[in-house]
Parts: structure tokens; sequence; C-alpha cells
């Protein structure tokens, strides 16, 4: 599948560029069940439908706001292309919002309405209910781009120093050290080093952080609050400083669903953070090298990303701003 944004228009201070696809394989693809969507700085939105892009013009968008999502519907249930889907119809719905309290609220009340939506009468088991991570950028014009994380899709910053994730993964392991059972080490070699297919939280799914053996309907925001220290500064919900010398990749668990993730995420810099290259080179650079050099042990998964460039560093004007998817105990096989 080609670039989605290439009709799309950001404006003179970002370049940015998505693509999505099922499988980077011949012989085994899926169901694409991630999905992404991106509104521009004219308010023209694309995103997948029945695994396909489609593109609407939205009315009243202010000029120069901008809107990044990913979505990766959970493989391991029902309806997981179609949970994605209604996330990507529910942001259209949403108005730009100026602040994070507004952003927070409104992703949040989406949430509680898609979960009733996908919820079946007389059904009380609700490991059974569809999910969907969401990570996503509300970038208003000259203001600080705002934060919004749920599940294991992630942002990365990507300098030529290394590729540095700005987003905590919702699994067992991050709950393990919620609770004081997990240190740093361990918690970076089990979420970062290898490969595990679990998850406690997902949009419209709900969250398993306190007991794996019961779901909470609803989300449980990860901050300073209740993050162990080595992870507090990656709260899921908080503003951005961006900086005008990385790139920033936010994207689905196919692309570290791998036997040694980080040997194959340290060679994002040199395909992503090239000078002078544009978002939708760096773009197809990850695409190819993904689908030329896979890395040992892969796991076929969806493969979706939006690369983020930004043109100067009036985005962040103020200082202080400066996977396969199953529940723990879910009984339900991997799709993938």
């Amino acid at each position: 599948m080609t670039r989605i944004t290439d009709p799309l228009d950001f404006g003179p201070g970002l370049d940015i560029a998505a693509r999505s696809s099922a499988s980077i394989s011949k012989l085994q693809v899926p169901e694409n069940q991630d999905n992404l969507l991106v509104i521009d700085a004219a308010g023209r939105a694309v995103f997948l439908h029945n695994q396909v892009p489609h593109s609407v013009q939205l009315t009243d968008w202010p000029r120069g706001h901008v809107r990044l999502a990913v979505m990766d519907g959970m493989g391991g249930h029902g309806h997981g292309r179609e949970a994605a889907e209604a996330v990507a119809a529910g942001l259209l719905l949403i108005p730009a919002c100026g602040t994070q309290q507004d952003l927070d609220s409104r992703l949040d009340d989406l949430h509680r309405r898609l979960q009733s939506q996908f919820r079946q009468h007389g059904d009380n088991d609700s490991f059974r209910r569809p999910g969907t991570t969401l990570t996503l950028l509300e970038i208003p014009p000259g203001a600080a781009p705002m934060l919004y994380h749920a599940g294991d899709s992630r942002l990365y910053e990507i300098t030529a120093d290394g590729a540095r994730p700005l987003t905590v993964d919702h699994v067992p392991a991050t709950s393990f050290a919620m609770h004081g059972l997990l240190g740093e080490q361990e918690w970076w070699q089990q979420v970062h080093g290898e490969h595990r297919s679990q998850i406690s939280q997902a949009y419209i799914l709900g969250n398993a952080f306190a007991n794996p053996q019961v779901l909470d309907n609803e989300l449980l925001p990860l901050g300073p609050a209740n993050l162990p220290p080595f992870l507090r500064q990656l709260a899921d919900r908080r503003a951005l400083t961006l900086r005008p010398d990385a790139t920033y990749l936010l994207a689905t668990d196919g692309f570290w669903s791998c036997g040694r993730p980080l040997e194959w995420i340290a060679r994002w810099p040199a395909l992503l953070a090239q000078p002078g290259h544009s978002a939708g080179t760096g773009m197809d650079a990850l695409f190819n090298d993904y689908a030329d050099h896979p890395p040992p042990q892969l796991h076929i998964d969806n493969l979706s990303a939006i690369v983020l460039r930004c043109a100067s560093p009036a985005a962040a004007p103020h200082d202080d701003n400066v996977d396969e998817t199953a529940l723990p105990t879910a009984s339900i096989p991997s799709h993938f």
C-alpha cells in the first residue's frame, strides 16, 4: 500500500507521512486490523474502511490544526478491525481540541460510547469484548502537541543517537512495575527486549491493571501518580516538545514483533533520521527495509505507521511543554 497522506497538506511547519499494510509477507496476508486517522491542516481526513483508504472533508475544522492516530484492533478477539474502524469514525466527529483536558474528556467519552455499542445483550464475558490500541497526537496551530495513549502501540522520538520511546506499553510487565514487583532493568527487558503478546489495557476493552482476572470498563491513565519513578516522565496524557532535529514515529506493534526487537529498532535512525530526507522518504525506507531485511524470529502482524517531522521549533513554544494483543488470561488464541 502506498502512502495514504500524499494528497494531504500539513502547512509549512509539519512534514507527515502515513502508511498501513496487512503484512510484509507474500505468503501470510492476514486481515488488516490496524487503522490510521490523519486530519491535515485544511480539515481533510484519511482513514481505512474495509482495509481500503478513504477520505472526507471536515467542515469547521480550524486552519492549521492536525490530528494523527494509529489503532491496532485486537487480533485475538472478535471484531478487531471493526473496533479500530469505529474509533477512526468516532475521531472524525470529535472537534479540534485546544486543551489536554478537552481532548482527554472527549476521547474518554468516545471510549464509553463505543464500549456500549459493542456490548452484546446478555453477554457477560467481557474478555471477548473487542478492543483496539489508540495512540493519538493532537497538534493545535502554534501550540505544543498533546498525547493520548491507550494500549501497546508506541510513539518514538528518533535522532541520530537512537530511537527513544515516548510512551509506556499497557502490558502485564507495566502492571507488575506499578505494584513494585518488577524493577527498571527487568521492565525494559520484558517490554522492549522481548516479544510478548499480552495486553493489560485497550480502548473500548477497558483495563486489567488491578487484577488480570477482572476487567474494569474504564480506562486507567498512567502517569506520575501510579507509574514507578523510572517511567513517570512517560505519562499517557501530556503535552510534548517536538525537537526540530528529530523524527517522530507513531506505530503499531507489528514493527517490533520479533525475537530481538532492540536490534531491529537500532536500525531506525539510519532509515528515518537522515538529514534532508522527507517524512515520506523515511516512511518508505522503513517499510522497504522491513520487507527486504526482516528481523529474525519475526511474528507476522499488521504494520501501520505515521512519520512526523517538525520544520521549525515553533511547534513547542513554551518552556514548560519544552501485537498481537490479548488479555493476560484470555483463552482465545491470537489470530496471527
